[in-house]
């Protein structure tokens, strides 16, 4: 079982020679000891169709065709032999690669994201690689090759896209605030991409501080509004709350209480007068 989607299924078959006091044997099946003392190595692979790839070490001093012939026959035979065992135990090949199959995924980033990709010191590529169990190698005109198996590779290539993806104008994410300003909050889209969601935009009404609405860790589906020349993005949410009744203003100032004088009737302080000595 290669893991893999075939045609045909494919079985091989390695045949020796023996050449001694002018007599010649071709074996079947060689074993290590056949092929260290025998005059042969011939591996033949192929399907009920005919043969796919062949592959000999010679150390006769010549092959005849009837030799060759024989060979290749038996060959068949045993091919055949082998195609049916193995027809038993998987009746046809896979129609879908096998999730353990070794896989290696390519595909081509901007070379002023490669940075971003690597990142300082090679934390990013290192955090993907140990994160995926995939292997990556980026080369300097921004192909990248991920090799894995499990999914492996296509978990670690999602990453890399997201890492090189930029937002546009219309996409719409769920993404989670990172941090909190009077003026906002910033919204992580992708990794390492964020988004400013401005106060105004939070929640349907006039909102007096951005914590009575959201707060770090929170789960928002925002649009993307603007990207300007910089990067720089500004969203808008999607599933606005209604904002939150503000409480009454408070006086600003508390009037001193009136002293009453020796009647019962309040009278005001008067200020004071300063006097020159």
């Amino acid at each position: 079982d290669a893991g893999v989607p075939l045609k045909r299924p494919v079985s091989g078959v390695a045949m020796g020679l023996i050449q001694e006091n002018g007599k010649t044997v071709v074996l079947t099946d060689i074993q290590g000891l056949e092929d260290f003392l025998g005059d042969m190595d011939f591996k033949v692979c192929g399907t009920t169709k005919g043969i796919t790839a062949m592959q000999m070490d010679n150390k006769a001093t010549g092959l005849t065709p009837e030799i060759l012939r024989s060979a290749l026959l038996q060959a068949q035979e045993g091919r055949m032999f082998i195609l049916n065992k193995m027809l038993e135990q998987i009746p046809a090949p896979r129609t879908e690669t096998k999730e353990t199959a070794p896989q290696i995924i390519s595909l081509s980033i901007p070379t002023d994201k490669i940075r971003d990709v690597i990142g300082s010191g090679g934390k990013v590529i290192r955090g993907i690689q140990e994160d995926t169990g995939a292997t990556v190698d980026i080369q300097e005109d921004g192909t990248v090759f991920i090799a894995g198996t499990n999914g492996a590779a296509e978990a670690a290539a999602e990453r890399i896209k997201a890492i090189v993806k930029v937002p546009e104008v219309g996409e719409e994410y769920t993404g989670r605030v990172v941090g909190l300003q009077p003026f906002g909050a910033f919204v992580e889209l992708l990794p390492g991409k964020d988004g400013l969601l401005h106060i105004s935009r939070v929640a349907q009404g006039r909102v007096e501080k951005i914590e009575d609405v959201l707060a770090v860790g929170d789960e928002v589906k925002v649009q993307v509004l603007e990207v300007d020349e910089k990067g720089k993005i500004s969203l808008d949410r999607l599933d606005k709350p209604e904002a939150p009744q503000g409480a009454p203003k408070k006086e600003r100032e508390e009037r001193r209480p009136r002293r009453q004088n020796d009647n019962g009737n309040s009278e005001r302080r008067q200020p004071r007068r300063h006097h020159d000595a």
